[in-house]
């Protein structure tokens, strides 16, 4: 079975349907039959702390109690599942910051985590970050790069993803 890894940004777009971005991720998430998605705790913290967020979701501002209700509906999914830390995951993560090692503290510290967890998990990164995915590329990770449809696509009318 399939394991993806989903970043932030897609569990956010999923579920807040002015996302710009929700179409896309919305269209993936019904693709996907047979695989486990994952929260790792990284990105169920992030998820929770964006939902509450007012500069984030505006108007959608939800409390950390409807945040948490929110997050407790993903894990109604039979597939959806928040998957604990590897003891390999530390390594594969500082094994990843190796090439930033030299550079101030960057969203690589982040992206770097991802990968590690997802490397360890044996997971299919899901993200619209390109970022994220050019650090899952240079790990050999594997990783699903969505890209926006509709009028956030610039004319493009279908969903692409680029799967590495």
């Amino acid at each position: 079975m399939t394991s993806y890894l989903i970043d932030i940004n897609v569990w956010l777009a999923l579920t807040w349907d002015q996302h710009l971005q929700h179409l896309a991720a919305s269209r993936w998430y019904a693709s996907v039959e047979d695989a486990a998605l994952l929260f790792c705790r990284f990105t169920m913290l992030g998820y929770l702390r964006l939902l509450t967020n007012r500069q984030v979701m505006g108007d959608s501002t939800t409390t950390l109690s409807g945040a948490l209700e929110l997050y407790d509906r993903w894990k109604q999914d039979p597939r959806v599942e928040l998957a604990p830390e590897p003891r390999a995951t530390e390594a594969l993560f500082r094994a990843a910051m190796t090439p930033h090692s030299h550079l101030p503290a960057t969203k690589a510290i982040a992206d770097c985590y991802l990968v590690g967890f997802a490397e360890a998990v044996q997971a299919c990164l899901v993200t619209f970050d390109a970022g994220l995915a050019g650090t899952a590329r240079f790990r050999n990770v594997p990783v699903l790069l969505l890209q926006p449809v509709g009028a956030a696509a610039k004319g493009r009318t279908t969903p692409r993803a680029k799967h590495t």
